[in-house]
């Protein structure tokens, strides 16, 4: 290895509920630098869930989808003498998180919903509930992993 690894950077968190999920959530979502124009999306979604959802506050029920979204176990290709096996390997929680995020957003915007905040609301809700595409990708890695435990012990060095 030639260059140290990077440092991490340290979040600040986000103005509204002062949690530095959301504003990893956000910095994912983010385009062409405009990170205002997420934000608002952002809330305008989380609004739009509490409207859905009255039991709980929006930011709740986001926490939950979150949760439901991020999966315990991924494949990952591993050569051994000439074969390629898939490889269940258990994920470090920072790209859990990670995974979730970018799973979210990128179902959110194949959704049929007029903007991008109501896309965002319907999938916050739907993943809080245990259900929707984002949860179906996420049984879909475990189900990989589950299928191919034999290979475990090809584990990477």
């Amino acid at each position: 290895m030639r260059k140290a690894k990077a440092k991490r950077r340290i979040l600040l968190p986000d103005p509204k509920f002062g949690d530095v999920m959301v504003t990893r959530f956000v910095n994912n979502m983010m385009y062409d630098g405009k990170k205002s124009v997420a934000f608002r999306i952002f809330y305008d979604a989380i609004q739009l869930v509490e409207k859905k959802i009255t039991e709980e506050p929006g930011i709740e029920t986001w926490k939950k989808a979150l949760n439901n979204v991020m999966p315990m176990v991924e494949v990952k290709a591993r050569r051994v003498g000439g074969a390629t096996f898939q490889i269940p390997t258990e994920i470090v929680p920072e790209r859990r998180a990670a995974m979730g995020i970018k799973w979210i957003i990128s179902y959110s915007r194949k959704r049929n919903e007029k903007s991008m905040a109501e896309k965002l609301a319907a999938e916050f809700v739907a993943a809080s509930k245990g259900e929707g595409a984002t949860v179906k990708k996420k049984d879909d890695t475990h189900k990989m992993a589950e299928a191919n435990k034999a290979f475990a012990h090809f584990k990477a060095q």
